[in-house]
């Protein structure tokens, strides 16, 4: 099977968690036997010149690749529906190859609702699509009763967690691998430092906790987006006078990644809006509770007590769930049982191949047998 992946976000050596998820479902699907080629953008640098210059580039490409090969592939995987999901209509309709979208959040959430053009052409590119996963349980009501999709289009799959990587580790000797003081309460955020993902209220919550507990401190670890906004947030923590307390690291490689999630106490992910939440069964999976808020995704994933929800955008509640983990241990440890039972079910090489399958059907539907 020869399999044409396309997605606006895929990490290079440089920013090594940009899209991360997707590079990961690539190489377990090159593992699983079968040929992939992706089309994607590395870049993740903004602003309106250089987006337009990335995004023109990535189109032409992917424009030429359908005029050159289009016809060699037997399926299309679009990460995001639009824009992607746009890319892989074309190869349906000119080389009358299958196509597949998984949607993330950001491209319902965000971007379908940026006007009536985005709108259109994320209903276009989920109608015409041989089968939709979405991430998340809240995405699937989404494209069922927003869309019109029949449920027996649409799958509900997150991207998988590798096991290899992330699992339980001697927390005494990562931390003195990465000088984590362990008379601190460790607190750890891992993701893109934008707006969206919560962080100033994590920040207000930090600075509640604080009052209580002096031991609190917050590492967080992620590429800042946006300049402007990593500038906010640092002018934030100096007003509250909790400049001490918080250590921003950068971005990460998964290997790291894995080993700040052995080393802190708690994970918490604040996010106002999150489609799965994937990076909160990664920290599940190595034996560290989670904190995040009860929305998209993440009301599903933490549910039952496989986290501990906070209200979004509230710093009390954040600080109030974060509480109750480091005050009642039979809670934390119950947290952390149920967190690796998730964590096991959303194991990546299960996942692709459920992936696969959803391949196999969409070729066998469209008549394709190369």
């Amino acid at each position: 099977m020869r399999i044409l992946v396309i997605s606006n976000m895929f990490p290079t050596k440089e920013t090594p968690a940009f899209g991360i998820f997707v590079k990961n479902q690539v190489t377990s699907l090159i593992e699983h036997g079968y040929t992939v080629h992706v089309a994607a953008i590395q870049d993740p640098e903004m602003g309106k010149f250089h987006v337009l210059k990335k995004y023109s580039s990535w189109l032409l490409g992917s424009m030429r690749r359908l005029l050159t090969a289009g016809k060699s592939y037997d399926v299309v995987h679009a990460h995001y529906a639009f824009p992607s999901g746009m890319i892989a209509r074309w190869f349906k309709k000119w080389a009358n190859v299958p196509y597949v979208v998984t949607c993330h959040g950001g491209d319902l959430n965000k971007m379908a609702k940026k006007g009536p053009f985005f709108r259109k052409q994320t209903e276009k590119i989920l109608k015409d699509a041989d089968h939709v996963i979405t991430v998340g349980h809240d995405l699937e009501r989404q494209v069922t009763e927003e869309y019109g999709l029949s449920k027996t289009k649409v799958s509900v799959l997150s991207m998988g967690v590798n096991r290899n990587v992330f699992f339980s580790q001697e927390k005494t000797a990562i931390r003195n691998k990465l000088d984590v003081n362990e008379n601190l309460t460790n607190l750890l955020f891992v993701g893109n430092i934008i707006k969206e993902k919560g962080m100033e209220d994590l920040i207000q919550a930090l600075s509640i906790i604080k009052k209580q507990d002096p031991t609190i401190h917050l590492h967080v670890v992620g590429q800042a987006k946006q300049e402007s906004y990593l500038q906010f947030l640092h002018e934030r923590i100096k007003e509250l006078q909790i400049e001490e307390t918080v250590t921003f690291h950068g971005p990460k490689t998964q290997k790291e990644v894995a080993e700040w999630m052995n080393a802190a106490d708690i994970f918490v992910l604040p996010s106002h809006i999150e489609g799965f939440g994937l990076v909160a069964v990664e920290a599940m999976a190595c034996g560290t509770p989670v904190v995040g808020t009860d929305t998209g995704g993440l009301s599903y994933l933490l549910k039952g007590d496989t986290g501990s929800l906070a209200v979004p955008k509230s710093p009390s509640s954040i600080a109030e769930a974060i509480n109750r983990v480091t005050e009642d241990d039979n809670y934390r440890q119950h947290l952390i049982s149920n967190g690796k039972q998730k964590a096991a079910q959303n194991d990546s090489s299960t996942i692709t191949d459920r992936v696969i399958t959803i391949y196999e059907e969409a070729m066998e539907k469209t008549g394709e047998s190369k």
